[in-house]
């Protein structure tokens, strides 16, 4: 008899290529729980309920009578939402799995070295400490009633839809795929010297299930990545190469992004990705048998940027973005000149 999955979400960023890989397993029955916004995407078998989580009642009722092997929250970002989980859940299934984020390790980082025991702090990002407050109430109720959860903590997980960057605007990456295009140089954080850690989706998938009905998994955190760790002048040299333009950077401070602009780079960078962080992923291959990451950068991003310039849809220009840029560089440029003159 097949286990029964119940994804909360299931067409984000991480939970497709998930979807994707159980649907084609046939080892789970998986049903997604949500709004039905991409459900258009989903492989065939995959059941449906369409509901808003966060109509309490109204979810329960739809569940009124079933059990689950597994219920997986893509979608909980604050302890709100995890209570309410622990609510409609605590008694319907075999495990709870929740996805946190990498980004919730101590920041600053006291060593680069990352493993599952890193102090959880973040004082540079909400997000990040949303997130360690909802491992908190769930780890509590683990401990005091013995909730089954399982804690997993992906860093820069990325798909073939969006490029992996660190600086870009609110409409995603394609403006700066724009921009080298264009011959314009591009906004990379510090001196583009720190280590960074990419993971394709279809890799983190592999060693998120094999954590799905695994009594290993109970009560405990994993970090999924993979072992490949590169600069970001290494990762943008990858994306110019892919895109067959001349690599053009232009190197500005985290903390002057941060000041300069209405984006939100302080929880982005200096809460996270201007640190050098190298994951172990040890404790994921202990539980996890056979679980390797496979997909190099310059392979996933490849495939990323042939994806995204074959399908428009993807191309979503951002001018705001783009003229902040050209400002940025611009009055830095006047500045250097100010100095040299006076």
């Amino acid at each position: 008899m097949k286990r029964k999955a119940l994804f909360i979400g299931g067409t984000g960023t991480i939970s497709t290529a998930i979807t994707a890989a159980l649907a084609a397993s046939g080892e789970w029955e998986l049903t997604l729980l949500n709004r039905g916004n991409r459900n258009d995407i989903l492989p065939e078998g995959v059941r449906t309920i369409k509901a808003d989580i966060s109509n309490e009642a109204a979810v329960a009722r739809l569940l009124e009578g079933t059990r689950w092997d597994c219920v997986c929250d893509f979608i909980g970002f604050v302890p709100q939402q995890v209570e309410r989980d622990w609510r409609l859940f605590k008694d319907r299934t075999r495990q709870y799995i929740y996805i946190s984020s990498a980004s919730a390790y101590q920041k600053p980082c006291a060593s680069p070295f990352i493993t599952e025991g890193t102090p959880l702090a973040n004082p540079y990002w909400q997000y990040s400490r949303d997130k360690i407050a909802c491992e908190d109430f769930l780890m509590e109720k683990y401990r005091s009633e013995g909730f089954p959860v399982t804690i997993v903590r992906p860093s820069h997980t990325y798909d073939n839809r969006s490029v992996p960057l660190g600086v870009h605007g609110d409409k995603g990456s394609f403006q700066v795929l724009k921009r080298m295009m264009e011959g314009k140089p591009v906004i990379i954080h510090g001196d583009g010297t720190t280590q960074w850690t990419l993971t394709h989706n279809s890799d983190f998938a592999k060693g998120f299930i094999g954590l799905m009905g695994n009594p290993q998994a109970i009560g405990n955190a994993f970090q999924i990545t993979s072992d490949e760790t590169l600069t970001w002048n290494q990762i943008h040299r990858i994306i110019a190469d892919a895109l067959g333009v001349e690599f053009k950077p232009y190197y500005v401070a985290s903390s002057f992004l941060d000041e300069a602009g209405p984006y939100d780079f302080r929880g982005g960078l200096t809460g996270d990705k201007a640190c050098t962080v190298l994951f172990d992923n040890s404790k994921i291959k202990r539980a996890v048998p056979g679980f390797q990451a496979t997909v190099r950068a310059e392979e996933g991003i490849r495939s990323t940027i042939e994806n995204i310039l074959s399908h428009p849809e993807l191309q979503v220009p951002d001018p705001e973005f783009d003229a902040w840029c050209d400002r940025v560089i611009a009055a830095l440029e006047a500045a250097k000149v100010s100095i040299r003159t006076k």
